[in-house]
């Protein structure tokens, strides 16, 4: 028996190994991506690590110094400015409010708005999304100064509903949610009916449950957009208090023009503090947000 086995493990042909050079070239390429991506947060990270004097005579170094927790400490919880009320901690509940506010106020808005275009049957349905989707042509830039005066003569200004409220109608979550909705099957609206679900009860018990994949992907979409926000903080918010995290960076670095050395520890520090809770949101919502934007059928 173990002749036979012998002879057959001998003549079985012997398996080449091949290197596929398409796949080495495609791994080249995303080594090569990330560390584009990742050598200017290590050198980031770095400047955390050194005193601001040696940031600024020496550059960038391949030394880890010992100021790291110095410059957490600083940018956490010591304040900036002349109010003495931003300190890190207020500039990341700021921040927080912002992305919150943004992506919790345009899911809600988009899909009452895309549940009223697909399901109330409305004359000029089909008119009015166009008109809402042409929007999109319009960015915020282009419409900042009617909406901040607007803002202000609402009395908005310094106050989380300034922050949130004039920018809280979102095209994009309205088209995906209608393209959504249009994709939920007939007879589900029917048997609803059947059933004595009014339209309140049909959206909450039946709609909100099957958007869940659409809401996480809008929920990243939406949080990301609100969090990066600067030019809309920068001008609705004038006391220190209100603050977000992206408006008090720009603030620390402006200590270059006049006689202070620029805190780059601090800075770099707040930069990385900013940088979590995005990557954070989309790590936990990715499978989801691919979920969202992938399937149809429901």
């Amino acid at each position: 028996m173990t002749d036979v086995t012998q002879i057959q493990t001998t003549t079985m042909p012997m398996r080449k190994f091949r290197i596929r050079w398409s796949d080495v070239g495609d791994h080249l390429v995303l080594i090569l991506g990330s560390l584009f991506m990742l050598v200017p947060l290590l050198i980031v990270l770095q400047t955390t690590t050194t005193t601001d004097v040696a940031t600024i005579k020496n550059g960038p170094e391949l030394v880890i110094g010992d100021q790291f927790g110095v410059n957490f400490d600083k940018a956490m919880f010591e304040a900036s400015g002349f109010s003495g009320e931003n300190t890190g901690m207020s500039m990341l509940k700021n921040s927080l409010i912002l992305g919150l506010g943004f992506a919790l106020g345009k899911i809600a808005i988009g899909m009452m708005a895309a549940y009223a275009l697909v399901y109330f049957r409305l004359r000029f349905a089909t008119f009015a999304f166009w008109l809402i989707f042409t929007t999109l042509l319009l960015p915020l830039e282009v419409r900042i100064l009617p909406s901040y005066e607007i803002a202000q003569k609402l009395g908005l200004l310094n106050s989380y509903s300034g922050l949130i409220v004039p920018l809280i109608a979102s095209a994009t979550a309205t088209f995906f949610f209608r393209q959504f909705f249009r994709s939920v099957p007939e007879e589900l609206v029917e048997a609803a009916r059947i059933d004595g679900a009014g339209p309140v009860k049909f959206f909450i018990d039946i709609l909100v449950p099957l958007s869940q994949t659409m809401i996480a992907a809008m929920f990243i979409i939406m949080f990301v957009f609100g969090w990066n926000q600067y030019l809309w903080p920068t001008m609705i918010t004038t006391e220190e208090h209100m603050y977000t995290l992206v408006r008090g960076i720009k603030q620390i670095t402006q200590d270059l023009e006049g006689t202070n050395i620029p805190e780059y520890g601090r800075a770099n520090m707040l930069a990385l503090i900013a940088i979590l809770p995005p990557v954070l949101v989309v790590i936990f919502f990715q499978s989801w947000f691919v979920k969202g934007l992938t399937e149809s059928d429901k």
